[in-house]
């Protein structure tokens, strides 16, 4: 049996995911399954959706 993924917010940085996710398509095509990956957040990140640490120097705060 496959871990349950789970989701972590990070303080002032990224959503951190753990566990195996399927990216869907609008039609419900899985189109690509991740595993360990985090989220940006600060709408920074050059690889959206994906953290690349763009938040640091930007200086992102969370409401």
């Amino acid at each position: 049996m496959t871990e349950r993924a789970k989701v972590y917010v990070k303080p002032n940085g990224s959503v951190r995911v753990t566990g195996a996710v399927d990216f869907v398509d609008a039609d419900g095509n899985v189109i690509e399954t991740k595993e360990n990956f985090s989220l940006c957040r600060c709408g920074h990140s050059a690889n959206k959706p994906f953290c690349d640490g763009a938040h640091k120097p930007a200086g992102f705060t969370a409401p």
